[in-house]
């Protein structure tokens, strides 16, 4: 049980990567037509195998997890500002309304609220793309798991969808790592994320539909309609993120959001190795650091902590894996 809980950690951070990578290169586009869907990584706006602003957001997110537990929001709030002020190639336009204000100098609470109070609708998928770190540093921990994913939202995201999205993403994952089947997991996820009538009936519905009824937008109920949809239509990793990706429009995202469920879901090894292998990013952006599966492996390694590996704060590698650098041989 252990050796599966360490691969599906390690899943979530290397899936949601490899989701928004593959779905890069489709962003904005059409969905492609069901007998010809992109199986492999391609370039698009950056070079092929490579993840965008939604892993970037995470990994902020996990630095100040990592730093801070509970989660201090002016610390996030402030990596948040340093990794806009190196112009990142894509933001969205809400995210880059809020952060521009913290670069200005307002609390993080000021600034969100005078964002949203301008399109009180406003209701994008930002937090719910870059949630995951949340769901490893407290796998073991639901109700400080909900706490923080609503928090993280809160900094960029404070509509109620978008933080209940948050919480009902990692509570997904929670289960999915604690062994529920996707079914019991999403459904056991809608109830302790507390998600709002509508959010709960799209997500509910999800599964049923053709997937030439899924806009596959920014909003986020959108989003999480794609991603429930392909976790639950699907019974392995592979056929889950591609058929979200090839949905198009706001692909890097879905894929990214439904990369983090089937990681959990299925497991590092699940994960093909040609993305493994092809999966890159620079972060932070400029630094000229480069990080591929082994470091987003680790990364897992130090959220979950302890009580996943069970043998001190570093080297996964040095307790009991042999050979190639993998979690589990299953």
């Amino acid at each position: 049980m252990q050796d599966e809980l360490r691969s599906r950690v390690a899943g979530v951070a290397v899936g949601t990567a490899v989701g928004d990578a593959l779905g890069m290169p489709l962003e904005f586009g059409p969905a492609r037509p069901a007998d010809r869907l992109v199986r492999e990584m391609l370039p698009g706006r950056i070079p092929a195998g490579s993840f965008t602003d939604d892993t970037e957001m995470a990994l902020a997110l996990a630095e100040s997890l990592l730093t801070n537990r509970p989660l201090n929001p002016e610390d996030l709030a402030q990596r948040f500002v340093t990794w806009i002020e190196s112009h990142p190639p894509d933001v969205g336009i809400h995210t880059a309304s809020v952060l521009w204000r913290f670069a200005d100098g307002e609390p993080w609470e000021t600034a969100v609220a005078a964002v949203q109070a301008h399109n009180p609708g406003s209701a994008g998928n930002g937090s719910v793309m870059r949630c995951w770190p949340v769901a490893l540093a407290y796998w073991d921990d639901l109700d400080r798991l909900l706490d923080d994913s609503v928090l993280q939202s809160r900094i960029t995201h404070p509509h109620p969808e978008c933080n209940a999205g948050s919480a009902f993403v990692n509570a997904t994952i929670y289960h999915l790592l604690h062994d529920l089947s996707p079914e019991n997991a999403v459904a056991q996820a809608l109830d302790d994320a507390a998600v709002p009538a509508a959010l709960r009936a799209v997500i509910i519905a999800a599964p049923g539909k053709d997937r030439r009824d899924l806009p596959n937008s920014g909003w986020v109920r959108h989003t999480l309609e794609s991603a429930v949809w392909g976790l639950l239509t699907t019974y392995n990793f592979e056929d889950a993120v591609v058929n979200v990706i090839n949905l198009g429009n706001d692909a890097d995202t879905a894929g990214a959001v439904v990369g983090a469920l089937a990681g959990a879901a299925y497991g590092l090894d699940a994960i093909p190795r040609r993305w493994r292998t092809a999966l890159r990013g620079e972060f932070p952006l400029g630094s000229g650091r480069i990080w591929h599966t082994a470091d987003l492996v680790t990364l897992a390694e130090q959220l979950a902590g302890e009580g996943v590996w069970g043998c001190g704060s570093v080297g996964v590698w040095e307790c009991g894996s042999v050979g190639e650098r993998k979690l589990s041989t299953r």
